[in-house]
């Protein structure tokens, strides 16, 4: 049992962590997209940075339940959706079946994917980089997988720093002694607070030490982008208030970022 305890790593916990997630992933803002505008802020996204598909292959890194995977296939892509938990999965394959999609899934690890080198034209994911344990080794997976010419975007976001919303709540809840609830149950709050303490990005995750690790890693013509205020809106707008308000002033970012033509 201690064998079996001491083999079981962080990595682990996030994919457990995430696979109990699964059933009530798409049921959250944030998550699963819920309204018209949302959707065309998304797409306004990816258009903006990787252009429209056109038969190019995309692989979408830790893809959940296919979300971005789905934006994707919708532009034109010819899309790998990567998930190391087969219980999200096994999610995404029955929602590409509904939609009648045509995207391909696979169980890796976002860091160490087994995918052949050259392989893809672009990369995207959401919401990964700060789960990473070793983000520079990833980077230059990541590097690897892309032909010449070919674009990461990363969508994520500094959730380390705590927004006047956030201090706001913090301060009422020392003053009546109530916290104030959240999408999360107490236990898989306090589990996800203890794997943050844990990641490379245990504190905070400024998209300029982000852009840092990518420029290392050999990626060229990094743009961080923070317009993204559409997405934002139209989530705030199917969110409980307070919470719609902290959405709005969370340091939040895409960046991309290209593997040199050469």
């Amino acid at each position: 049992m201690n064998e079996l305890k001491s083999n079981y790593s962080i990595r682990d916990e996030i994919r457990d962590y995430w696979s109990e997630r699964a059933g009530t992933f798409d049921q959250s803002v944030g998550h699963e997209i819920f309204s018209d505008a949302e959707r065309r802020g998304w797409q306004r996204l990816i258009r903006k940075h990787l252009g429209e598909g056109q038969g190019r292959r995309a692989l979408d890194l830790a893809c959940g339940t296919a979300v971005i995977s789905h934006l994707l296939h919708d532009l034109g892509f010819s899309v790998t959706g990567l998930d190391w938990s087969d219980t999200m999965l096994a999610l995404a394959r029955a929602k590409a079946e509904s939609r009648k999609a045509d995207i391909r899934f696979i169980t890796g690890d976002a860091e160490n994917t087994l995918e052949q080198p050259g392989a893809y034209d672009v990369i995207t994911n959401r919401h990964l980089v700060w789960t990473l344990v070793d983000p520079p080794a990833a980077f230059r997976e990541w590097f690897s997988l892309l032909k010449p010419g070919g674009k990461v975007l990363i969508v994520d976001g500094n959730m380390g720093k705590v927004t006047w919303v956030k201090g706001l709540q913090a301060f009422w809840a020392r003053t009546t002694g109530k916290e104030a609830s959240g999408p999360l149950s107490a236990d898989m709050a306090e589990r996800l607070r203890d794997i943050r303490t844990r990641v490379y990005f245990s504190g905070q995750m400024p998209a300029s030490a982000v852009a840092g690790l990518l420029e290392e890693a050999g990626f060229e013509n990094i743009v961080i982008d923070r317009k993204l205020t559409d997405i934002h809106w139209a989530q705030a707008r199917k969110m409980p208030f307070m919470r719609g308000l902290d959405r709005m002033f969370q340091e939040r970012f895409a960046i991309c970022a290209e593997k040199p033509n050469r």
